[in-house]
């Protein structure tokens, strides 16, 4: 766990302004979405924060920030990842690329996306449907 959550401004000078735009335009559409506690950790070796969406002690997604640059993960189980190969079809190429190519451990998949823009948001969204069904909102 983070000691001090950042502040807009230092996220601002980390990523820049139009990625922190979709940072949380991306937390607007999940938030609406899910019911989810959030927990801002330090980012490991390759991210300066995450910001994980998690319930239950299950985690939905995560959000990262480094320099320039904002990741989105989510990693699918077994099920998860055989309910994805089923419907992929109806994903993006480049959805199915990075799904492709992504790492795949002992507890899963991890996917991992680095948005530039809000073109993908429906497909995130997809995806986290795989995971868990949002609220009846």
């Amino acid at each position: 766990m983070l000691d001090t959550i950042p502040s807009e401004e230092e996220m601002t000078a980390l990523v820049g302004q139009s990625l922190y735009n979709i940072w949380n335009k991306l937390c607007i559409l999940i938030d609406e979405k899910y019911e989810m506690e959030c927990q801002w950790n330090k980012g490991g070796k390759a991210w300066n924060y995450e910001y994980k969406y998690r319930r239950g002690g299950k985690t939905l997604c995560a959000l990262y920030a480094r320099e320039n640059c904002i990741g989105f993960m989510i990693i699918f189980g077994k099920d998860e990842r055989t309910k994805f190969e089923t419907e992929r079809n109806n994903y993006s190429e480049q959805v199915q690329k990075i799904y492709d190519e992504a790492q795949t451990y002992r507890d899963g998949k991890w996917v991992m996306f680095e948005p530039t823009d809000t073109s993908m948001f429906p497909e995130f969204i997809k995806l986290l449907g795989i995971k868990r069904k949002p609220n009846g909102k």
